[in-house]
């Protein structure tokens, strides 16, 4: 059953769920992310990017905003409430990345990957940020030939985390490259991914894998349009 859209309080735009953050308030009166939309009582929801977000801080239209979503003004923002969230997205879309795992929807491995794209298995491809130019751009060309698309810019995504954070996500030792080999879990994995690094921003860095800038898709999976080690306090 599909989910109701929801309204950003900061633009009115009107979105899924999967794609905008929830915020609500502790017990304390503090604003968190509630990036699972667990947490009890009166929600609000953002789709701005983490720039959009700072700048409705700085001129106090964020505050009134939650005023009106909370329905009081008896809270608090935290002054890293941007970095809070993007830790927590983080965490959420690594988090997936290793449920995805353990239900065997997930290879690594350069060769293995390359196998499954050869032979139209692969249904996105996902890479560590330090990962070698050389080693993403023949995993390109192997998802291109398997999938009948040669001379097109289908490519891999790369993330903005080094393979040291991807190793502990998946437990796996060196993790450089992710190949995902089932359509629902590209899809699972797609709006996990897509609502952090649309909040985080674009990566500045041309590279021959596709960056949070450019997205990166299989055939028929969404990219990055918008639409696990915990660091930062959050609602469960």
């Amino acid at each position: 059953m599909t989910e109701p859209e929801r309204s950003c309080i900061l633009t009115r735009e009107r979105a899924s769920p999967a794609a905008l953050i929830r915020l609500a308030l502790a017990p304390d009166g503090r604003v968190l992310p509630d990036v699972r939309a667990k947490a009890p009582g009166r929600g609000a929801w953002i789709g701005v990017a983490r720039a959009g977000l700072e700048a409705a801080i700085a001129k106090g239209k964020l505050r009134g905003a939650l005023a009106r979503a909370f329905k009081t003004g008896e809270f608090v923002i935290p002054d890293d409430l941007p970095a809070l969230i993007a830790a927590a997205l983080e965490r959420n879309a690594l988090d997936r990345l290793g449920l995805e795992s353990r239900g065997g929807t997930v290879l690594t491995g350069s060769e293995r990957i390359e196998t499954a794209a050869r032979s139209g298995k692969l249904r996105a491809l996902y890479h560590a940020a330090d990962a070698s130019d050389d080693g993403c751009r023949k995993l390109a060309q192997a998802w291109r030939v398997g999938s009948d698309r040669e001379g097109s810019d289908l490519r891999g995504l790369a993330l903005p985390v080094p393979r040291p954070i991807l190793s502990l996500a998946l437990g796996r030792e060196n993790v450089v490259h992710i190949g995902v080999i089932d359509r629902a879990a590209a899809q699972r994995l797609s709006e996990a991914l897509d609502r952090w690094l649309h909040f985080i921003g674009p990566d500045l860095n041309s590279a021959p894998c596709a960056t949070a800038a450019q997205g990166a898709s299989a055939p028929g999976i969404a990219g990055t349009t918008i639409p696990a080690v915990r660091l930062h306090e959050e609602f469960e």
